[in-house]
């Protein structure tokens, strides 16, 4: 069984920043991408950032120039750096990755979420 377990979220002005973590954990041979979504209330949940093995970064165009998302491979971590926080930016994060198990499937795997509220 293979556990996300995000931390970093809080409380902050905005203009401020916070740093997320995820670290996976369990039977995982490797692994693929890793992202972050995020769900505010009343909405859908959205993509905010992903990122490959290999390093290659996708992010909505919400958070461009103001997030940056990085991973630790040796470590299956990955990190949200959030700057420049906007009141619209209050969500649930959660993160999300693709890997393989032993047996040589292809599974998915969500953390449990962690609140990022922003005050104006």
């Amino acid at each position: 069984q293979v556990q996300l377990v995000e931390s970093g979220g809080g409380l902050v002005q905005a203009g401020g920043s916070l740093r997320l973590s995820c670290a996976a954990s369990g039977r995982i041979l490797k692994i693929n991408s890793m992202g972050w979504y995020r769900q505010a209330p009343g909405k859908q949940r959205e993509l905010v950032a992903r990122i490959t093995s290999r390093g290659s970064t996708n992010y909505a165009d919400s958070v461009k120039g103001r997030f940056t998302i990085s991973r630790d491979n040796a470590k299956n971590t990955v990190y949200l750096q959030m700057n420049s926080l906007k009141p619209e930016d209050t969500a649930v994060y959660t993160c999300n990755a693709d890997f393989w198990v032993p047996s040589g499937s292809f599974e998915s795997s969500w953390g449990q979420g962690t609140q990022v509220t922003v005050s104006s």
